[in-house]
């Protein structure tokens, strides 16, 4: 009999791709539970036979409901970077549900190394992952590596003005596509393993800040300088720009955390799951050029 498999947050970006991998690697509609706060924005998967389920992370009697009947879940980590352990609750949470609904197997997305780095949320994803491996579930923890696609925060403005401030130094970054790490996900989702175990997804290559340029520069015909600043340096610039105060000590904890090399691990996870070498960031350049460059 077919294990019901499940997909939290399936309205956003990449529980959309988890969707679209699962129906891609064979798995029935039927066989696929997505839920969303906002049932409305999956239409598109209940017209292709996926059940569509609400479930409200704020609400855990909503998730419990949710994942009645589920036999294996995707938690999709949360977007609440509060500062006031919203999402730690939310994730916690949600692994009680599935713990209380009888589902068989978590698989649930994290960060590189969260015991060890500058990021300053990582500890909302080591504590999640404890309390997965506490759940007595099985589990398949996938640390994803930053996104390919964040590129698309930063970089068309950087390209317009041919600067990039930054604090990164040498620090690297192995960037992995979204999409990667969707299908890395649906394969741990579908496979039936009742392993427990973790993966950390990356690209194949892992690039400092100014390779990053060169790299950019070279696709779009866009000269980039590249500008080393102190952390305070940065900070301070980024509110002279209008960054919002609150989000400022995030971003400079990612550069903090590049700098100390905590995001430059290079594995080969990717393809032992999926069965094909991840995307190369020279492909998602090309592909994004016009984008990327306005």
């Amino acid at each position: 009999m077919a294990q019901k498999l499940l997909v939290t947050g399936a309205s956003g970006k990449l529980g959309k791709l988890v969707l679209d991998a699962l129906l891609k690697r064979g798995v029935a509609a039927s066989d696929i539970i997505a839920t969303s706060r906002d049932t409305a924005k999956l239409a598109d998967y209940a017209a292709k036979g996926i059940e569509i389920r609400k479930a409200d992370f704020n609400d855990p009697d909503s998730v419990k409901a949710a994942f009645a009947g589920a036999d294996r879940v995707a938690i999709i980590s949360t977007d609440a970077l509060d500062g006031a352990g919203t999402r730690i609750k939310q994730h916690t949470s949600a692994v009680a549900a599935a713990k209380a609904a009888g589902v068989k197997h978590i698989v649930y997305t994290s960060m590189p190394q969260p015991d060890n780095t500058k990021v300053i949320f990582s500890p909302d994803h080591l504590k999640t992952e404890e309390a997965v491996k506490a759940s007595g579930l099985g589990y398949t923890i996938l640390r994803n590596t930053w996104y390919q696609e964040n590129m698309f925060m930063s970089l068309p403005q950087v390209l317009a003005s041919g600067h990039w401030y930054t604090s990164t130094g040498e620090g690297r970054i192995a960037h992995v596509a979204r999409a990667d790490c969707a299908e890395a996900i649906a394969a741990a989702l579908a496979s039936g393993s009742e392993e427990k175990a973790t993966y950390t997804l990356t690209g194949s290559e892992a690039r400092t800040t100014a390779e990053i340029a060169v790299l950019a520069s070279e696709i779009t015909g866009k000269p980039i300088e590249v500008i080393q600043l102190n952390d305070e340096q940065l900070a301070g610039g980024m509110k002279a720009a209008g960054v919002p105060d609150f989000l400022i000590p995030t971003l400079i904890s990612f550069e903090a955390a590049t700098r100390e090399g905590d995001l430059a691990a290079l594995t080969g996870d990717v393809e032992t799951l999926t069965g094909r070498k991840p995307k190369p960031f020279r492909a998602f350049f090309e592909e994004n050029k016009a984008a990327l460059a306005g």
